[in-house]
């Protein structure tokens, strides 16, 4: 069998290879989440107040944020992080809404009298999962919520765990969010799926998660929508000669510190910026206070890959497809057009993920495991149906029917003949 990498053997080295593999190395939760689904469903309420006991140490009677405690939550946030946090929804919205402009409906006389076109229709109902996770993530909220409401969805839902800081509440609610509730875990993927009491059934669910939430969102869909299944963040930098070592190594544990899980690597043309790197990133590990998790990262899934040139180098990029490619050569611009395989692209050495990660206006819930191959991340249109129609005149009929009356008549389905033929009248139909 063909692998994508057989086409590249011979033509790089590795400085640095992962020991471990981030998508094998996730636990089996299927049948854990299977039975956590099942209780939601059949149980409702009284099985996720049992799931948030036992998974968040935390008994909570009423799941719902009144809205008081949304107007507290907001009130309690220092002045500067409500204003980072309102900058942050500013540029996405603007992003979100310069994308909507994009999107438009379509109208066309195909034939003389056949009319065919599509609308673009919101989303009803969304549910977005907004992860509690080792840090309070404030940019979350914002990445799902934001577009779902410039999309002009009628209702958008939040579920955050019951522990997550009273800021990620604001957030939610800074951000539009219709309504706010403390459950988290595979049990608000199985609430939001299928309705409890309190928490609506959604049409579609977005948002990142643990390997739980993850595991759900792949059983419920079909069900419901979902964006896309994600897996640990990722990150990998395209390289030449003039990248710069401290930088580089910089911005890869700035994404390893998310979890120890987080895939990091440097793909460069260049074996003397490769050995920069290593050090460099040895010598950030000793100060850098998430070390315990960026360290771990490093060094089960951080990679080096030297390479012969420019045209390997965007080949074993596209064969890696990262969440986030960065791209630090000589004339980043020329490089990023060769490009074809990642979630989000950064252009330029002052183009950090970062920036993407907080505030910047892109979205930074993108596809990993190499989903950037047929995919890209979470955006305004993710919240938008396209929705063909078509509509005919006699003139359309007669352009039309014939050929379908002749061809459900070579596939002997006679219903699909008489609904062909019904509208065309003698003269207009012979059969040819």
């Amino acid at each position: 069998m063909t692998s994508r990498l057989d086409g590249l053997k011979g033509k790089f080295i590795q400085i640095k290879e992962p020991t471990r593999d981030a998508v094998s190395d996730t636990a089996s939760v299927e049948k854990t989440v299977k039975d956590i689904i099942t209780n939601v469903r059949e149980h409702g309420d009284a099985a996720v107040r049992e799931y948030t006991l036992a998974f968040d140490k935390a008994d909570v009677a009423n799941v719902e944020v009144t809205d008081e405690e949304k107007l507290k939550a907001v009130a309690d946030l220092d002045p500067q992080t409500r204003g980072d946090t309102e900058f942050a929804i500013a540029n996405v919205r603007r992003f979100a809404e310069a994308q909507m402009g994009t999107i438009l409906p379509l109208e066309i006389e195909s034939l003389p009298g056949l009319h065919l076109g599509h609308r673009v229709i919101p989303i009803e109902t969304v549910g977005c999962y907004v992860p509690g996770g080792r840090y309070s993530l404030l940019s979350a909220p914002v990445m799902t919520i934001v577009p779902a409401k410039v999309a002009g969805c009628d209702h958008v839902i939040a579920c955050l765990p019951p522990n997550a800081h009273p800021a990620m509440i604001a957030g939610c609610h800074l951000a539009g969010a219709d309504h706010i509730y403390r459950v988290g875990g595979a049990q608000a993927i199985a609430a939001m799926a299928y309705g409890t009491d309190t928490i609506p059934a959604v049409d579609k669910i977005v948002g990142p998660g643990n390997a739980f939430v993850n595991e759900a969102k792949r059983q419920v869909f079909g069900t419901v929508g979902i964006d896309q299944l994600a897996g640990p963040s990722e990150i990998f930098i395209v390289a030449d000669e003039t990248g710069n070592a401290a930088t580089i190594a910089t911005d890869l544990l700035a994404q390893a510190e998310h979890d120890v899980r987080t895939r990091v690597g440097v793909v460069t043309t260049d074996r003397k910026l490769a050995e920069q790197v290593l050090k460099e990133v040895e010598k950030l590990l000793k100060d850098l206070p998430t070390a315990p998790v960026a360290g771990v990262a490093w060094n089960d899934y951080g990679e080096i890959t030297v390479v012969e040139d420019e045209d390997t180098m965007v080949a074993y990029s596209d064969y890696i497809a990262s969440e986030h490619v960065q791209v630090h050569t000589r004339d980043p611009q020329v490089t990023a057009k060769k490009l074809r395989n990642y979630g989000s692209l950064f252009i330029g050495d002052l183009a950090s993920v970062v920036y993407s990660d907080k505030c910047c206006g892109t979205n930074h819930t993108l596809p990993t495991m190499a989903a950037g191959r047929y995919t890209g991340g979470l955006w305004v249109g993710s919240y938008v149906k396209i929705a063909t129609h078509q509509w005919l005149d006699e003139r359309g009929v007669a352009a039309v029917a014939p050929a379908a009356v002749r061809q459900s008549a070579t596939e002997k389905l006679e219903g699909h003949r008489r609904a062909a033929e019904l509208r065309l009248s003698p003269k207009q139909f012979a059969v040819r």
